[in-house]
Order: C-alpha cells, then sequence, then structure tokens
C-alpha cells in the first residue's frame, strides 16, 4: 500500500440491531395499548467516537495516525486490488459516523462498479440508500455447505487491468434459489479494548444469570470451532490455541491483525502476510507479486517499515471506544428509561453492559472498562414473522451479539443503543420489530 500522507477523514460509529427479547414483558409495563411509543430517530450532534485512547504514548498516537491514513486510503489495481472484491478500502465501509465505523448514508459499491473504467453490473441487492454488503452463499452446486464470500465486483475494465476478462457471479439465479446471505460492515470503535478482555471474564459472564437465561432460552454448551459451525450462546474458539476469538459477525477472528489480513485479502483481494494466496488465481488477472503488500524491510523508520495490515490493525487498536449522549436522541429521561428496560426485559443478558480489560503491555488498554453491551459469544436468534407478518418463527443463523458500546444508528443499517432502544432500518419506528428471542 502507498505510504503517503492524506488528510484522515472523519471519525464515528455504527452498530447492527440488538436481539430484542421478550417485547411483551415490556409491553405489559407500558399499559393496556395507551402508551404510544416512537423513534426519535438516529443519533445528530457531534460523533462522539473516532479518536484516539486517552493515555496514548507520542509514538503510539503517531502509530495511530498513520494507521487512519492507511485505513483510509483507497487501492487501485496495481496496488494489489482484486481481481475479485467488494470495495477499493477501509474507510469506504467503515466511515459512519466516522473513519472505523459502518456503512456511510450513501453506499459507495454503486459508484465503484464503474470506477477507473470498470465494467461491473450493480446487483440488484446493492442500493445507494442501502447498507455496504458483502454476499456469501450458503450451498454450493452440489448441495454441501458453502458460507463463502462470493465478491460482487472484479478488475476487469478497470485501469490497469487490461489483460483481464472475468465474470461476476450470477447473484440472479443464486437470488432466485434463496442460496445468498449478506454481511455488513462491524464498527470497529474501542476494538484494542475488545481484543484484551480475558477469557475468564467471557466464561464466567456466560455462567451468570442461569435462571434467568434459561427462562428466555438463552442456552448452549462450550463451541469449539468445527468446519465453520457453532453452538448457540457459546463462546467461538479459535482452532489453533483454543482461546476465544472476538472480531467479526461470527466472531470468527481472534486477534485485530488476523481481522485485518482477512478483510484485505477478502474485501479488497489484496494478499499479504498472514494470506498470501490469490483468492482468484487467474493468470491473466495477476498485475503486482504475491503477496501483494508486506513489512518494508528496507524502510529507514519505525511507521514506514509496518504493513498495511499492521497499520489497520493498529489503527484499530488504538481507537477509542465511543461516548454516550446524554439526550440525544430523545432526551435524557427517555434515555433513562430505556436504559431500565433494556436490562428488564434481558437484552441485557446477552448485551453485557460492561468488561474490565485484563493487564496490558498498553498502558492506555491495562485495566479499562469496556462499555461495549456484547456478550462476545454467538447466538441464534428466532424472529416471529419480523419479514413477512406471519406468526411463523424464523431462524437466524448464528452470529455475535455484536458490540454496541454508547453508540448509534446510520440510517438503516445500525440501531440507537444509547437508550438502549431498538431501531433498525428496516423498520419505521421502535414499534414494528416482532418479538425476537435466542436460543
Amino acid at each position: 500500500m502507498k505510504r503517503k500522507l492524506v488528510v484522515p477523514l472523519t471519525l464515528a460509529a455504527a452498530a447492527a440491531c440488538l436481539f430484542f427479547f421478550q417485547i411483551e414483558m415490556a409491553s405489559s409495563q407500558w399499559g393496556s395499548g395507551s402508551f404510544n411509543a416512537s423513534d426519535p430517530g438516529v443519533r445528530g450532534g457531534p460523533a462522539g467516537a473516532g479518536g484516539q485512547l486517552a493515555g496514548l504514548s507520542g509514538t503510539q498516537a503517531a502509530f495511530f495516525t498513520a494507521g487512519a491514513v492507511d485505513f483510509a486510503e483507497e487501492e487501485k489495481v496495481p496496488d494489489g486490488l482484486g481481481p475479485r472484491m467488494n470495495l477499493d478500502s477501509c474507510g469506504g465501509c467503515h466511515i459512519q459516523p466516522a473513519l472505523g465505523g459502518t456503512s456511510p448514508f450513501v453506499n459507495p459499491q454503486v459508484a465503484f462498479a464503474g470506477k477507473d473504467g470498470g465494467t461491473d453490473r450493480v446487483p440488484t441487492f446493492i442500493a445507494a440508500n442501502g447498507p455496504v454488503r458483502e454476499a456469501r452463499f450458503v450451498l454450493n452446486p452440489d448441495g454441501t455447505a458453502d458460507g463463502g464470500v462470493h465478491a460482487l465486483f472484479t478488475i476487469t475494465g478497470r485501469t490497469g487491468a487490461n489483460t483481464c476478462t472475468l465474470a461476476q457471479p450470477d447473484f440472479a439465479t443464486q437470488l432466485a434459489n434463496h442460496n445468498v446471505i449478506f454481511r455488513i460492515p462491524t464498527p470497529t470503535f474501542g476494538a484494542g479494548l475488545i481484543e484484551q478482555i480475558p477469557d475468564a471474564a467471557l466464561l464466567a459472564n456466560r455462567t451468570s444469570n442461569t435462571f434467568q437465561k434459561q427462562s428466555l432460552g438463552i442456552r448452549g454448551k462450550p463451541n469449539f470451532h468445527v468446519a465453520g459451525r457453532t453452538i448457540t450462546g457459546m463462546t467461538n474458539n479459535n482452532g489453533n490455541d483454543g482461546t476465544i476469538a472476538r472480531f467479526g459477525w461470527k466472531a470468527q477472528n481472534k486477534s485485530l491483525l488476523l481481522f485485518s489480513g482477512e478483510a484485505y485479502n477478502v474485501e479488497m483481494g489484496i494478499t499479504n502476510e498472514l494470506f498470501q494466496t490469490e483468492r482468484d488465481e487467474t493468470a491473466s488477472c495477476q498485475f503486482k507479486t504475491v503477496p501483494n503488500d508486506v513489512t518494508n524491510l528496507d524502510a529507514t523508520t519505525p511507521i514506514q517499515v509496518l504493513s498495511a495490515i499492521e497499520n489497520f490493525s493498529n489503527f484499530m487498536r488504538f481507537l477509542a471506544a465511543p461516548t454516550p449522549s446524554p439526550d440525544t436522541p430523545g432526551g435524557a429521561s427517555s434515555i433513562a428509561n430505556g436504559r431500565g428496560l433494556f436490562t428488564s426485559t434481558g437484552c441485557a443478558l446477552c448485551h453485557t453492559p460492561s468488561f474490565t480489560t485484563s493487564k496490558s503491555t498498553v498502558v492506555a488498554l491495562s485495566m479499562q472498562p469496556v462499555n461495549l453491551f456484547s456478550d462476545l459469544l454467538v447466538h441464534t436468534t428466532w424472529a416471529t414473522g419480523w419479514r413477512t407478518g406471519s406468526a411463523r418463527a424464523r431462524r437466524v443463523r448464528e452470529s455475535s451479539a455484536a458490540p454496541r458500546f454508547g453508540a448509534w444508528g446510520s440510517g438503516y443499517s445500525s440501531c440507537t443503543t444509547d437508550a438502549p432502544r431498538t431501531w433498525c432500518g428496516r423498520f419505521a419506528s421502535i414499534q414494528a420489530p416482532a418479538p425476537r428471542r435466542t436460543a
């Protein structure tokens, strides 16, 4: 990746939808239908996130800034972009409401389809006013499990890729076969704090409040990573050393460095020292040696030595957690009421309000509170007809209880959680979501 300095983008956050259990319980507290809830909308005002951790040394702050530059930079074919990819920068996906967050209000994937001469079509599930998405196929043609990312775009027609001719996946057929699932960008605010939470704390929290969890159907047994499968409500253990993984929608990545290396290869098609093999090895579409991005052993300064994935991980590791707003949206009283309901209805049993980090080599990360509103476990959620209005329960595949911190919505892909509330972009108000429960 090029090492030129640019002005870092504005910084901020967003998050995905809460697993909102036992809405019936909350309804009984509100009365016999006389209470008319209304959603105050997405949090406005200053982002309250995107800056560096308090207490970093001067050197650590310099590495944070260098990492932010790399995180925001747009890649080109000569940098190793492709041959297949979903976008050309980390910051393009993680920018709402600031660098390190989630999908922006305007989806950059629409314009990217034709960027630099690209000839790709925009898939029907990608919209300018919708979230950034990656697509995965559920099954292979032979009926075996797939689950892998099928990149939306190619480098065909783009500057520097004259000899490359690739076809996009046949998304229309896969959609017709109900064989496509999606994921959106996870915000990375406070990721370094999450990385420092000890496994013992996660395991102790998993076994706490047993009676309440069982009464709400939150159950499971120790989960070990076996061929991509997980057991509901449990830790996703790293297959190499057995410790708990925690990054990504499936909590599949153990560390921020691994998270960075996988995303660089899968989302941008850029090979690196962790993922050294091109996902598409078509000979006529290779325009840079492999791995595309490596440690610069000939550099003359420490910052110049680091590879892109080390820069990405330093940026996320030193990125501060968001600061909750005391009064926006809805006012301080509404936020206080929402916080109480968040606990009384059972949300906090999966979205654990807080942990504490272990003793860290980085002083700014050592013995710090992590108000993430997540247990970092993997859950299966059940929805009662939330798409169709039917009474038939639907199983939603296992996913991690995404950290909420004190964050806010992006307008379609996230939820306001200062209250905390249950507003997601697919709904017009907090009254719309049907009851959900984890199993």
